[in-house]
């Protein structure tokens, strides 16, 4: 039949095997690097308490203190707070994105906040995390990607995973804040997911400041009752 429409049957396979050529199957074994500079801040009890654990927060700063000073993180948020002497229950962990226009690599983040437990007293059911701005937005997806890992959670004025809300993990208290007038991210991202949640029957509270910009990190870290919220959650056996 080939022969009788003109078209030689060799023409045919070598077209065919061309075409199948255009897609191969592969493997290959991707490592990736980062490095992280960050700050530690330890209790004064960790030194006296010798035999007890203790609870860690990892912080994640904004997008204006990327980069490589590691000093521009004590502009805003906890790192801000430790420099002036606040005295903190626990430890708190804020590492820096050292780039100035890319997202948190949360998956590096998630190595260094390992090696951070793995070598000091930490207790696993008493790791929180908290994030402002870029940093809120990385909270997010760390909480989503590591579900299992945090026993609080407490998001200022983030770009939200609303359609992924599900994948959060229902034991773990969230802690929301937002300010109404910010121009930076729209405070439609937490208003949008907190509903969601609330829907979801998550446990969650939400600090809607009204009348008040993108930095309502000022007020968030500011409100002691967050950290005594913090130091209360323990994920269950």
């Amino acid at each position: 039949m080939l022969k009788h429409i003109g078209i030689p049957f060799f023409v045919v396979i070598i077209q065919s095997c061309i075409a199948q050529s255009n897609l191969v199957e592969g493997v290959e074994q991707v490592q990736l690097s980062e490095n992280l500079q960050y700050y530690l801040y330890y209790p004064d009890t960790y030194f006296s308490q010798v035999d007890e654990d203790f609870g860690l927060l990892l912080f994640l700063h904004g997008g204006g203190e990327s980069g490589e000073e590691l000093d521009e993180l004590k502009k805003n948020g906890p790192p801000k707070m430790m420099a002036d002497g606040y005295p903190f229950p626990f430890l708190v962990l804020a590492p820096q994105n050292p780039y100035e226009k890319r997202w948190w690599d949360v998956r590096a983040v998630n190595t260094l906040l390992d090696s951070i437990v793995a070598h000091n007293r930490v207790d696993k059911r008493r790791i929180y995390l908290t994030g402002l701005s870029r940093g809120g937005s990385a909270a997010w997806e760390m909480a989503v990607q590591f579900p299992d890992k945090f026993a609080a959670l407490a998001v200022v004025c983030g770009m939200a995973p609303t359609p992924y809300a599900h994948w959060l993990n229902r034991q773990m208290p969230i802690w929301v804040f937002h300010g109404s007038e910010d121009k930076v991210i729209p405070v439609s991202e937490s208003d949008k997911m907190v509903k969601k949640l609330k829907e979801l029957k998550f446990d969650i509270q939400y600090s809607r400041y009204e009348g008040v910009g993108h930095n309502s990190w000022s007020r968030a870290y500011e409100t002691d009752e967050l950290y005594q919220w913090m130091n209360q959650q323990k994920k269950p056996e």
